[in-house]
């Protein structure tokens, strides 16, 4: 691979202090260096890109969006976000159900954003299994970050609804965290059995809706919980008391009504969408003020579209009308990069500029929270697949799919 060395431009790494003129080393794909120009030693044959009067950043975090199963301007045809058959579909998998060509993911690199987690819809008490992606491939497995990365859950109205209207459960809340418990309980139950048949060397028929919930129960897939009501985001507490897992609240449209509580057990809360009207009863309390109201509770947040409910490459643009309604800058940045990483077990690979990540490196015409600020060249994994044209003012994605 090339190596590029992206220089004279205002770095933000964001898990760290920004560096006027500063210098980001790709080799690899790999970031190896970031620093002043002083500080790092380019190699002689590092193909030099010129990011002068331009921020430096790292590629967005999406960590809630269904780009590539609800395909935009495809109707049912590209929609494979809820397999509303099963109430308890932890077996069931977004990443089987991901286009890399729908027309999200050029959107994304639009705004900057180089890695999203697909989720499954809300439909059911359980959806199924989430993914961390990049943006940019031609098949989703060489697109693939994590997988599972979470496993999905929905509480409230939409799963009552789903089933309601089936006339069966689960039709009401009880109905919903029934399902959750029965499941959850089974997989103790499952793991038990399992374990025991290991030790006697007996054989064991394995369930492959048990398999992944075991996973969860012992802490090693966390479980994304859709919720909005603060009765809800209690029941999703009680149900994580009770059995031990890892929750991240989802959406948390009334979180900040109970942000003490949540601080308390640092429990994070991917918050959004936030460009919505008031559509349904349990988010009648959305509210732009509400990610800063988490955050100065102590709340650790990441930002979501939920695409494609709000565009993904509106991302940014949802931070910085938090920030307009009282959201620190600093945390608004994090809420889009390192939180989500760190939040779903991506900083390893995304989330900041610093050696040892993946080049996913994003130049901007200048502070990204700025609207009138926009992305003008993307790396994913150090390879230029987006640049903006000054010439005829739109953005130009390389295609994964034939060569150029």
């Amino acid at each position: 691979m090339t190596t590029i060395a992206i220089t004279g431009g205002y770095v933000v790494p964001v898990d760290g202090d920004p560096i006027e003129d500063g210098t980001v080393l790709i080799e690899g794909g790999q970031i190896t260096a970031v620093g002043t120009q002083a500080d790092v030693d380019i190699p002689d044959d590092a193909e030099l890109v010129d990011a002068a009067g331009n921020w430096v950043l790292p590629g967005f975090v999406e960590s809630h969006g269904h780009v590539g199963v609800h395909e935009e301007g495809e109707a049912w045809a590209g929609n494979d976000t809820n397999e509303m058959t099963d109430p308890n579909g932890a077996r069931f998998r977004a990443l089987d159900g991901i286009n890399p060509d729908d027309e999200g993911f050029r959107d994304a690199l639009g705004g900057g954003v180089t890695t999203v987690v697909v989720k499954p819809g809300s439909g059911n008490p359980i959806g199924g299994q989430t993914v961390a992606i990049k943006v940019w491939g031609r098949t989703v497995d060489e697109m693939v970050l994590r997988e599972p990365c979470s496993v999905k859950s929905a509480l409230g109205e939409n799963p009552k609804r789903v089933y309601g209207e089936k006339k069966q459960t689960p039709s009401t809340r009880l109905g919903v965290a029934a399902i959750i418990r029965d499941a959850l309980s089974a997989a103790q139950d499952y793991n038990a059995k399992r374990e025991y048949s290991i030790r006697e060397g007996k054989p064991f028929e394995r369930d492959n809706t048990m398999e992944i919930l075991t996973r969860v129960l012992s802490g090693e897939v966390p479980w994304c919980q859709h919720t909005h009501r603060v009765d809800d985001i209690a029941t999703a507490i009680r149900l994580a008391d009770e059995f031990g897992y890892r929750l991240v609240i989802n959406h948390g449209t009334e979180g900040h009504m109970i942000a003490d509580l949540i601080a308390e057990r640092d429990i994070p809360v991917i918050i959004g969408p936030l460009f919505t009207s008031r559509s349904k009863v349990e988010v009648r309390r959305r509210h732009l003020r509400n990610p800063g109201i988490l955050a100065r509770a102590g709340v650790t947040i990441a930002i979501t579209t939920d695409h494609p409910v709000v565009p993904i490459h509106f991302l940014v643009h949802q931070a910085t009308l938090a920030v307009k309604e009282g959201l620190d800058p600093e945390t608004a940045l994090r809420s889009i990069t390192v939180n989500p990483a760190k939040i779903l077990g991506l900083d390893d690979r995304v989330g900041a500029l610093k050696p040892g990540l993946d080049a996913d490196v994003v130049l901007w015409s200048g502070d990204p929270l700025d609207v009138m600020s926009r992305a003008l060249r993307v790396f994913v994994q150090g390879k230029e697949v987006y640049h903006f044209d000054e010439n005829t003012g739109e953005g130009v994605t390389k295609s994964p799919f034939y060569a150029e």
